[in-house]
């Protein structure tokens, strides 16, 4: 797998949630959970690459937490799968109304779920490819093809360097980067830098992204990290 897709399982059932996980990690996904709509929505949702939904949770149900994902414009492209015992025609109708990708019935196998992810994102990402590659942190995008950066619609200028740089961290959010993995990853070969250059170009980054420029987070001894 070329890239580490985040994903995050929506359920209630803690074991289920358990052997998801293990499963997923094991094909090489990075899997957060929450165990209620309520928990999903205390969590940075934009940085997941697809969502797995439960439908029958607590006070809101995966419907309506699709429903309210679709409704916004820093979550409404993530591709969502429902993983349900809801297994009437209407139910499974609603599901995908609200902006589902797939509808998967319980009980299910963890193999399938697997190919029905992959297949997924595997769509997805090619229906990106025919448009614009865009990466989105609340109100920033980032369009990896036109290399522009905007927040809350207003374009921000930035040098080569410092977009390689906030492409690097936005697209791996929590990964710690130190100053000669950054330096391999965004400078060329032939030019010579030194680990303090790398300090003054994130310092700048900083600035020009605020109201983002605390997302990007020194890890003393360590690097930077985007979180």
């Amino acid at each position: 797998m070329e890239k580490s897709y985040k994903l995050l399982i929506v359920e209630d059932e803690p074991d289920l949630c358990e052997i998801l996980q293990f499963n997923l990690e094991s094909e090489g996904y990075t899997v957060d959970i929450a165990n209620s709509a309520e928990e999903a929505l205390t969590k940075n949702l934009a940085q997941y690459d697809l969502l797995l939904l439960d439908v029958m949770m607590g006070q809101m149900s995966g419907f309506k937490l699709a429903q309210l994902l679709k409704s916004k414009p820093e979550t409404k492209h993530i591709p969502i799968i429902f993983l349900t015992a809801r297994v009437t025609e209407n139910d499974i109708l609603t599901g995908f109304n609200t902006g589902a990708d797939d509808y998967i019935l319980k009980p299910f196998s963890i193999k399938v779920v697997a190919a029905r992810i992959k297949a997924v994102l595997s769509r997805t990402r090619s229906g990106n490819a025919q448009t614009n590659e865009i990466v989105r942190f609340e109100t920033m995008e980032i369009d990896l093809n036109a290399k522009q950066v905007n927040i809350a619609g207003k374009s921000i200028e930035l040098t080569k360097t410092e977009f390689e740089l906030l492409a690097l961290f936005v697209q791996n959010p929590t990964k710690v980067f130190s100053r000669e993995s950054i330096l391999t990853q965004v400078w060329t070969e032939d030019v010579y830098v030194t680990d303090r250059t790398v300090d003054v170009h994130i310092t700048r980054l900083r600035k020009k992204i605020e109201p983002y420029g605390k997302n990007i987070v020194t890890r003393s001894g360590y690097g930077y990290c985007f979180l």
